[in-house]
């Protein structure tokens, strides 16, 4: 009885199939690539290393190897040798014009056909087929399998060996198979050329996007910045404008300016570090930043109390209730009469009051800011829409479907008007 063997099979390892040798599809596409690259470095070498490689095989056949398959042995060397030249040396031109190649072909073809020498370099027309196929339009294509299909018939009449399709058919297979494989590689081309092209406009189009999104950004910042500081530095100059004036009246009252000046640059500097905290770019290394809310229409009484504070009285008036207006559109009419309060203080000289009225209806929201201060021609018109101030002021209220006007009052001693007209719908 014999011995049961019982060690195990050789599995792939020990077979020689490493687990981690390369696959050879993997070797083969790194092939492909070295030949492509130096394709598109040295055109002309690789098309003089075709052609060189196809007149080798040609010659060859033509030292005699031909006459196995020729229907006719007798044909002269020479004419040998002249057609598998004609042959070869017109794929030179095979990319460029292949066409051209196909029909300098043709005479050599017509004569391989009507000698019956039947060389195996007839067979290189299908190069030029698959250049055309690759690089023309198809009915240029018809016009090649006329061009191959003359001396197929030329070749049956003067040597009527076998049947009719076994004279044609293996040909037409030939063309027909290569032809569809020159357009299924222009078809895989021209998409992979789709697709480039797609990637490079969705490239612009991600960095014209990052651009608007940019300067969308710097413009609400900016926004923010010149209603932050500028309104704190206004008040900060009438204060110390205030102060002065008062220091060889009253002390007390210089100590007071003092004191609120203070406490209106500390606010202006907080809101800007928590601004600036917020731009900057190191987030795993920075402090987590103060959170606070936005001002709201509560704020508006702390406002004016500043605004009064730095020598202009206001007279606020509120009428309505705000209801459950949303906090941007409450941002936006907090700002508006921050920026009007601002520009009374700034540019209504001595003796200025102002009045805030503030009124809600059921569907929109309207304030009017108005001041008795010196007329100002220097000021910017309303229709150019110059200076920040104004300019934010538009910006805030055309993001929420609002109106803004703002101008000089027609009466005698002057003033300035800004009037806020907001819609009430709640944010969509």
């Amino acid at each position: 009885m014999a011995q049961q063997n019982d060690r195990p099979s050789a599995g792939p390892a020990q077979q020689g199939w490493a687990t981690g040798a390369q696959p050879l599809t993997g070797r083969l596409h790194r092939l492909t690539e070295r030949i492509r690259s130096l394709d598109r470095r040295r055109p002309l070498l690789w098309d003089l290393h075709v052609t060189g490689v196809c007149l080798f095989a040609a010659l060859v056949d033509a030292a005699g190897g031909w006459r196995n398959v020729a229907f006719n042995d007798d044909v002269p060397v020479w004419l040998v040798l002249l057609m598998s030249l004609g042959f070869t040396v017109p794929l030179l031109w095979r990319r460029r014009h292949p066409l051209a190649a196909l029909l300098v072909m043709l005479p050599f073809s017509l004569a391989n056909a009507a000698s019956g020498a039947h060389l195996q370099a007839s067979f290189l027309q299908m190069i030029a087929v698959w250049n055309i196929a690759l690089r023309l339009p198809l009915r240029t294509l018809v016009w090649s399998f006329c061009t191959v299909l003359v001396p197929l018939a030329v070749g049956a009449t003067a040597y009527p060996v076998g049947s009719w399709d076994q004279q044609f058919v293996p040909m037409l297979y030939s063309f027909a198979l290569v032809a569809l494989l020159g357009l299924v590689v222009r078809s895989r081309q021209e998409y992979m050329a789709s697709l480039v092209e797609r990637a490079k406009q969705l490239e612009v189009e991600r960095d014209q996007q990052a651009q608007l999104a940019a300067a969308a950004e710097r413009t609400r910042i900016a926004r923010e910045m010149h209603d932050i500081i500028g309104h704190n530095l206004s008040v900060i100059t009438g204060l110390a404008d205030g102060g002065a004036y008062a220091a060889a009246q009253s002390p007390q009252r210089a100590t007071q300016a003092l004191e609120a000046i203070g406490t209106t640059s500390r606010q202006a500097l907080t809101e800007l570090r928590r601004l600036l905290d917020v731009l900057r770019d190191e987030a795993a290394t920075r402090p987590v930043a103060e959170l606070a809310p936005q001002p709201a229409l509560t704020d508006l009484d702390r406002l004016v109390e500043g605004v009064a504070g730095a020598g202009l009285p206001v007279d606020l008036t509120v009428e309505g209730s705000p209801g459950s207006l949303p906090a941007g559109k409450q941002l936006t009419v907090y700002r508006v009469v921050q920026e009007a309060l601002t520009n009374s203080l700034k540019h209504g000289g001595p003796n200025t009051t102002a009045t805030v009225d503030v009124r809600y209806a059921a569907d929109e929201v309207t304030v009017t800011v108005t001041d008795t201060g010196r007329p100002r021609s220097a000021a910017p018109a309303p229709a150019t829409g110059a200076g920040r101030g104004l300019t934010g002021m538009r910006e805030r209220t055309a993001l929420y479907g609002g109106t803004l006007e703002a101008g000089p009052l027609r009466r005698p001693g002057g003033g300035w008007r800004v009037h806020l007209c907001l819609p009430k719908e709640t944010d969509q």
